[in-house]
């Protein structure tokens, strides 16, 4: 039996993925392949994959493993960015060290801190005190589950899922709370979280 031919001059409608991953990585090196828009296409809607690194990326390793969904990424991202602009505002001035004539000005605080402060303190009202530690500990400080357990006195694969599951609640509540998701609900399954 023929085999049915191609037609070779036909172009698929669906964008060129250009692969640009680095062969030459660290021997510790924690990556994943991303696709992501490339910046140099010549027509719209082109991407290239890259490689973006998790080793001390929580939130980027549950993305790459796929247990939490893209709302869930994009509000932690979202909570990071805030974390980061509220972060350098004004630092507080230390009465007990010596002036130093011809010291930089605090700078003021800036429109963007301000909402970033505003955005800030609603989600820990939303998340209540338990849920903000929680956030914070993965987002900002970069623990894993099992050393959150470890932390708090409480070790174990019990342990472990429970925080997996109530970060996923947290990460949803940010999803509403940013407008990564509505309050219809997630459509995804409910997936194990490793440590």
């Amino acid at each position: 039996m023929a085999r049915a031919r191609r037609n070779k001059s036909h172009k698929s409608a669906k964008a060129k993925v250009h692969d640009r991953r680095s062969r030459d990585l660290p021997r510790n090196a924690e990556v994943a392949a991303i696709e992501v828009d490339d910046p140099l296409a010549l027509e719209p809607g082109e991407k290239i994959v890259t490689l973006r690194s998790i080793r001390n990326d929580p939130l980027g390793r549950l993305h790459s493993h796929r247990q939490i969904d893209e709302a869930q990424y994009q509000s932690g991202r979202a909570f990071q960015d805030d974390w980061e602009k509220a972060e350098r505002g004004p630092q507080a001035v230390d009465p007990t060290r010596e002036y130093v004539d011809g010291g930089q000005a605090r700078e003021p605080i800036t429109e963007r801190q301000r909402k970033a402060v505003l955005r800030l303190n609603r989600a820990e009202r939303e998340l209540g005190a338990d849920g903000s530690a929680l956030v914070h500990e993965v987002l900002i400080l970069g623990m894993t589950m099992e050393q959150i357990g470890q932390r708090r006195g409480l070790p174990g694969q019990r342990w472990i899922d429970y925080f997996a599951r109530r970060f996923r609640e947290c990460l949803d509540r940010l999803a509403l709370l940013y407008g990564f998701a509505t309050d219809k609900g997630s459509s995804r399954g409910r997936r194990s979280l490793p440590g």
